[in-house]
């Protein structure tokens, strides 16, 4: 954080607005028939003359990733424009072959949504200016070697398609805009645009940070800060960038808009550029593509494909499934997290569904979200099906097996993929629950244990739970308390 002296007098507000950017799932380039996936290709070999910007090649769109930013923008409760276009945004920078990126400037996919958040038991509505389509640039390697220092430039990832989602300047809190990231990340992944992935790049943010006196309608001059590739590292560099600008307020220093790279191993922000207006990039329609018409009908379509959005179902699993506040959050916070819940209660009715999703809840946020952490799995590669979940709670609400034994199975299942039923049929822990067999054990427990029947028969009732214990040691944990417990209070007189 800054540490120069600032004055307590004033109580400053910080204004924040995001420009996040992320990479499309789609095959091919934004533009052209080279693939998209580049991340283990060698530098340059997906490239082709139109996604370098030769003389007289012709784009093509990519159908896919205007549907994946209109489903985009539809999710985030955008509005849909019946036209569109793209545009030629101009800067000479080295990593863009042409000189110039196709992107979207006054005409974009959608405007004016929103994304609610939700901090401190409160929800919050941050406004989308737009999400627009666009394609990436190419990656400079930047090498500092003894006889020279020099860069590279890669174009694998020149022309790869690329959703822009622009906030509106309405969050107050670096924690603000960090659960906006996490939220925006979580509807992509339910969506199944984009990877996500902040480490990749395939996921990038962009913060525009400003401050002013609370209660001053201006905003003050802004930064804008690059280079922020995790949740943390944006909520880090937001907190520190704001800060640095108020105690250069307070030195009666001038802020100066400009472009500021996050230094993660320094945790500081440093100047990069003077940073660019609208009019510096020179935009004007794109001359070789079309305007585009979309159509009530292509957007009712795109609607009708998009999934259960994480709020929707966070609603639906509180009100149809009886779970907590708290359950719910966790079990929608990945979609195949929520989808293997689901499927795990898509067998036979119980008679109980409130009672059984609870468990399945209990079960998979417990137990079994251990052993995937413990291996560094995600739920889609568990070696425990959901139908094998299914059949565990079965064996559990039958009394075919104890919860002690039903934790020892689902370690088993987890580690080789076998269903519950064979672990138990194979290794015979099925509950005993024969009263006739029940009986002759009891009767061991009480002629090996004298003291404790009498202990009991004298007042000391915590006996009884000492003496179920044995029954259950003597059984391995395979006998039932329920049955255990009347059995040993009919001979010790009690029934």
């Amino acid at each position: 954080m800054a540490t120069a002296s600032v004055s307590t007098a004033v109580d400053y507000e910080i204004i924040i607005g995001l420009e996040v950017h992320a990479q499309l799932l789609t095959k091919s380039k934004m533009f052209c028939g080279c693939p998209a996936d580049y991340a283990n290709a060698a530098p340059n070999s997906h490239c082709c003359p139109i996604c370098m910007g030769y003389p007289g090649v012709l784009p093509v769109i990519n159908e896919q990733a205007v549907d994946y930013t209109i489903m985009t923008a539809l999710a985030l409760n955008c509005e849909i424009p019946d036209f569109s276009k793209f545009d030629r945004k101009n800067y000479g920078y080295p990593d863009l072959p042409k000189g110039y990126q196709i992107s979207q400037y006054d005409r974009p996919f959608s405007r004016n949504g929103y994304l609610t958040i939700h901090m401190d038991g409160a929800s919050r509505r941050i406004g989308i200016t737009r999400v627009h389509l666009e394609e990436d640039t190419g990656r400079l390697v930047h090498r500092n070697e003894a006889h020279a220092n020099f860069t590279l430039v890669d174009m694998n990832r020149a022309g790869v398609p690329l959703m822009e989602i622009v906030s509106e300047p309405d969050m107050r809190s670096a924690e603000e805009a960090r659960l906006y990231m996490e939220k925006l990340r979580q509807i992509l992944l339910y969506l199944g645009v984009s990877s996500g992935r902040m480490e990749e790049g395939a996921l990038r943010c962009d913060a525009n940070i400003s401050v002013r006196p609370r209660g001053q309608q201006e905003f003050g001059v802004k930064t804008e800060i690059k280079n922020m590739n995790s949740f943390r590292a944006v909520e880090r560099a937001i907190a520190y960038e704001a800060q640095r600008q108020i105690a250069a307020i307070g030195n009666g220093e001038t802020i100066k808009q400009e472009t500021r790279g996050w230094v993660e191993e320094k945790g500081i922000t440093v100047s990069q550029r003077d940073k660019e207006y609208a009019d510096d990039y020179r935009y004007f329609p794109e001359p070789d593509l079309p305007p585009l018409i979309v159509s009530r009908e292509w957007v009712n379509r795109l609607r009708a494909q998009m999934p259960e959005l994480p709020d929707a179902k966070y609603e639906r699993f509180i009100s149809a499934y009886g779970l907590s506040a708290q359950d719910a959050e966790q079990l929608t916070a990945e979609r195949a997290l929520a989808d293997y819940f689901e499927a795990a209660l898509s067998g036979k009715q119980p008679a109980d569904p409130q009672a059984r999703a609870k468990a399945a809840a209990n079960w998979i946020l417990g137990d079994l979200r251990r052993l995937l952490n413990a291996d560094g799995l995600d739920i889609t590669a568990s070696r425990v099906s959901p139908a094998a979940l299914s059949e565990l709670l079965d064996l559990l609400d039958s009394g075919t097996i104890s919860g002690k034994i039903a934790k020892e199975v689902l370690e088993k299942a987890f580690a080789t993929g076998e269903t519950p039923s064979a672990i138990v049929t194979r290794e015979g822990i099925a509950q005993i629950s024969d009263t006739a067999e029940l009986d002759g054990i009891v009767d061991e427990v009480l002629a090996a244990n004298p003291k404790a029947v009498e202990d009991y028969r004298a007042g000391k009732t915590a006996s009884l739970q000492f003496l179920v214990g044995q029954v259950m040691k003597r059984t391995k944990g395979r006998a039932s308390p329920d049955a255990v417990r009347p059995i040993l209070l009919g001979k010790l007189g009690e029934l």
